[in-house]
C-alpha cells in the first residue's frame, strides 16, 4: 500500500501547523469515511461533512466497501456534485484496511476520521482543531450521542448513554474534558498515526482502541471534548444489535490479548453476568429434574435466583427509565440492555485465540506505514 503523505511531503510554499498558528491560516483537514451498507445515512451524514463551519481546506475521502444496498450508487452522486469528495474502493470491506486506503489517498496534516452513519454537529471540525493546538493533544474525541428514530433504536440510544448499558465510558456517558485511554471516532494530527504504524487491519474490530493504546504508549495525548458530541443512530433490530455486540466482545477480548493488562472491570463485567446466568440456569434446571425424582438435587432450583434477580435489575433500570421515555421506548429498555449485556458477554468468552495474530516477521508493520509501536 502506499504509505500515507506526511506534512514534511508537501512543498515548502506550504504553510506549518506552527506557522499557521502565528499567522491565523486555518490548517487544511482531510475527513477519511469507512462507508459499506450505509445507503440509509450516507447522504445525510456526507452532507453534515460539508457544510461545517471550518474556513480552511476540506478534502473528503471515502472508502467504499461492498454493498448490498445502494451505498455506491448514493456516494457517486454525491461524488458527483462536490469536487471535494474522492471516492476509492475498499474491496476487503473491512474498516481498518478502509481508513488506511483512505488515509494514503488523502493529503491533509489534520485527519478527522468519521462513519456513515454519524453526523457530526456544524462546528466538530473546529472544534476538534482548536482543541488539538490548545491541549498539545494528537487525537480528540467527543460524545457518541445516540439518538435513534424508531422505539427501539431510541431504546438503545437511552441504554448506550447510560452507565447501566455500556458502563461509565466518557465517551458514551459524558463527563469533563481531560485525558482519555480512547477517543470516538478522533480527529487525529497525521504525524501520529504513522509513528503509530497506521490502523492494524488485523483488527476487524476495535481497530480505534487498539490504534489509540499503540499511539499513548508513543507518548502520544488523547483527549476527550465532551462538545464534540456526534450523533450516532443505533442499530434498527434485535438481530442487528446481537451481531453488532457480539463482534465487540469476541474482538475486545483479542485487544486484550494483544496488549497485556489493557482490560478493566467495565469489561469483565458483561461475560461474568452471561457465566453466573448460564450456571444459575443450569443449576435451576437440574434442580427441576431433582425435585421431579425425588431427590437432594432439587436444592439446586435456587440457581434460577440469578436470572431472576438480573432480570429484576434490568426491570428495575426500565422503570427508571420511564420517567423520562415514552411507554413504548421505555418497554423496549430491557430488550436493549439485555442484547448488549449477553451479546457482549458471550462474544468475549467465546472469542477465540485464533483471531489475535501471530508476531510477524516484520515486527508487526501495518499496511506499510511503518512498524508498531
Amino acid at each position: 500500500m502506499t504509505r500515507v503523505m506526511s506534512p514534511h511531503d508537501a512543498t515548502s510554499s506550504t504553510p506549518t501547523a506552527a506557522e499557521r498558528l502565528v499567522t491565523g491560516v486555518p490548517e487544511p483537514v482531510s475527513v477519511v469515511m469507512p462507508v459499506r451498507n450505509e445507503e440509509r445515512y450516507i447522504a445525510e451524514s456526507v452532507g453534515r461533512i460539508l457544510s461545517q463551519r471550518y474556513d480552511g481546506e476540506l478534502e473528503l475521502v471515502i472508502a467504499l466497501g461492498p454493498s448490498r444496498d445502494r451505498t455506491a450508487e448514493v456516494v457517486s452522486d454525491l461524488a458527483a456534485s462536490d469536487s471535494r469528495i474522492t471516492v476509492i474502493e475498499n474491496p476487503t470491506g473491512q474498516i481498518a484496511a478502509a481508513i488506511n486506503l483512505a488515509l494514503a489517498a488523502s493529503k491533509h496534516p489534520v485527519v478527522v476520521r468519521v462513519d456513515g452513519h454519524s453526523m457530526l454537529p456544524d462546528a466538530y471540525i473546529q472544534t476538534a482543531v482548536d482543541t488539538l493546538r490548545e491541549t498539545g493533544a494528537v487525537n480528540v474525541g467527543g460524545l457518541m450521542a445516540a439518538a435513534g428514530v424508531t422505539p427501539f433504536q431510541q431504546a438503545v440510544a437511552w441504554a448506550m448513554t447510560s452507565p447501566f448499558g455500556v458502563g461509565a465510558a466518557k465517551n458514551h456517558t459524558g463527563g469533563e474534558a481531560g485525558p482519555a485511554d480512547t477517543a470516538y471516532l478522533g480527529v487525529f494530527r497525521r504525524e501520529a498515526i504513522e509513528q503509530a504504524g497506521g490502523y492494524n487491519e488485523d483488527f476487524e474490530v476495535a481497530e480505534d482502541w487498539e490504534l489509540n493504546h499503540r499511539i499513548r504508549k508513543a507518548g502520544g495525548l488523547i483527549w476527550f471534548q465532551p462538545a464534540m458530541r456526534v450523533t450516532y443512530r443505533p442499530r434498527a433490530t434485535v438481530a442487528e444489535l446481537s451481531t453488532q455486540y457480539f463482534r465487540y466482545g469476541r474482538w475486545r477480548r483479542a485487544v486484550a490479548r494483544a496488549h497485556a493488562g489493557t482490560i478493566n472491570l467495565r469489561y469483565l463485567a458483561p461475560p461474568v453476568v452471561v457465566a453466573l446466568l448460564a450456571a444459575g440456569s443450569l443449576a435451576g434446571l437440574a434442580g427441576l429434574g431433582g425435585l421431579a425424582a425425588g431427590t437432594w438435587l432439587g436444592w439446586l432450583t435456587l440457581g434460577f435466583i440469578v436470572p431472576a434477580g438480573y432480570l429484576a435489575g434490568i426491570a428495575a433500570v426500565a422503570a427508571r427509565a420511564a420517567r423520562t421515555l415514552p411507554p413504548g421506548v421505555a418497554s423496549r429498555v430491557p430488550i436493549a440492555l439485555a442484547t448488549m449485556h449477553i451479546c457482549w458477554g458471550a462474544g468475549f468468552l467465546t472469542s477465540p485465540r485464533s483471531l489475535v495474530p501471530a508476531p510477524r516477521a516484520d515486527a508487526g508493520s501495518v499496511a506499510g506505514f511503518g512498524p508498531l509501536g
